[in-house]
């Protein structure tokens, strides 16, 4: 969801607010109420949101790497008598 930067004209305030791309522009200021709200021209900023990559991925956890499968035998009697052990 972007993030846009408004400020009002009339009062000064300022907020940064998460609206859809769909959704239609703030006007209307919410510290006085007069229609002076406007977005303002900042770089580009988003907030991701749900589950995915970012959610799973980097969120704390240990940082061993993932375990490989190698082609040693399923199983090891330790006698060394059978085909597997040698």
């Amino acid at each position: 969801m972007p993030i846009y930067a408004y400020k009002c004209s009339a009062c000064g305030f300022a907020q940064d607010e998460m609206l859809k791309v769909s959704d239609a522009p703030l006007t209307v200021c919410p510290s006085c109420g007069k229609d002076a709200y406007a977005k303002q021209l900042t770089a580009a900023g988003f907030a991701l949101k749900g589950t995915g990559w970012y959610a799973t991925d980097f969120k704390g956890g240990s940082s061993k790497p993932a375990e490989t499968k190698t082609d040693a035998p399923s199983h090891a009697c330790g006698t060394g008598a059978c085909p597997a052990c040698n």
